[in-house]
């Protein structure tokens, strides 16, 4: 029996971690995605309970009040946060679990499961991730300029991941990605296998 990998993919908005980890979803087929939790108002495409919990305010502190939550952040103005019990369910039965935060919840799940897989994706400039953003038509001007600032805060904690992966090729960073996952599959960590 493997113990599960729970691998945390972080980095700034729009340097591609969510492409990377809907392509490991989808292609991999071992990993469950973490729905996370938010207090900000759904996009036009999205739906409660498949992209995001929407929850209140009021609601989101009762459930953290009560220890609900694997870790909590506030980005851009808004709360987030994992649900622990789907997270350690899933890990204990073997299964491998995904998670897309930013680098405070990232940094916060660091501290309480240290053996968690954690891979920092990061645009090859920052020209780059700004044409990104702009080119998502999902935030105004102000907004973006609050992701460019937090995205510099982001990448100076980049040596706290054990991974990083630089995404100038979405094709090759996805490699990258399955490169790691091959190898944390087989780590000695959570996988000791007995011959006879």
């Amino acid at each position: 029996m493997r113990k599960g990998i729970l691998m945390v993919i972080s980095g700034p908005a729009g340097a591609g971690k969510g492409t990377l980890g809907e392509m490991l979803l989808t292609r991999d087929g071992g990993f469950t995605f973490s729905i996370s939790a938010t207090t900000r108002a759904p996009r036009p495409t999205e739906t409660d309970g498949v992209h995001y919990h929407f929850l209140s305010e009021e609601e989101f502190a009762r459930m953290e009040e009560a220890g609900e939550f694997l870790e909590t952040a506030e980005v851009h103005g808004h709360r987030y946060g994992t649900l622990l019990r789907p997270v350690m369910q899933m890990l204990d039965e073997g299964r491998d679990f995904l998670l897309d935060l930013d680098s405070q919840g990232a940094i916060s799940v660091m501290s309480k499961l240290v053996d968690c897989v954690t891979v920092f994706i990061l645009p090859p400039s920052f020209e780059e991730l700004e044409c990104r953003l702009r080119s998502r038509n999902t935030e105004n001007e102000q907004e973006i300029q609050r992701r460019l600032r937090n995205a510099r805060g982001e990448v100076e904690q980049l040596d706290r991941y054990r991974y990083v992966i630089i995404n100038d090729n979405r094709d090759e960073a996805y490699q990258k990605l399955t490169a790691i996952v091959a190898a944390e599959r087989q780590s000695t960590a959570r996988y000791r296998p007995e011959i006879v």
